[in-house]
């Protein structure tokens, strides 16, 4: 037993969400330039070698986006 959709809730149906705005960051905001030496602020995967991402807030961890390791904890 169901019941008959309203117009208004089939047109809600039929619009697409906006996709969420993507936060662009610039290659050189993933490095300290000192002088000549270019030190990367992000830590490297110990698994895999890639640069890990660090996620704030309550639970604080660092976790790599190719091969989902995830350490938490301090830096």
């Amino acid at each position: 037993m169901s019941q008959a959709a309203t117009p208004q809730q089939k047109q809600a149906a039929k619009e697409p969400q906006k996709p969420k705005a993507k936060k662009h960051r610039m290659r050189g905001d993933l490095y300290d330039l000192s002088g000549a030496v270019a030190k990367l602020k992000n830590r490297k995967c110990p698994r895999c070698g890639s640069v890990m991402a660090f996620h704030g807030g309550t639970a604080q961890r660092w976790v790599c986006g190719s091969c989902s390791f995830t350490d938490y904890g301090q830096k």
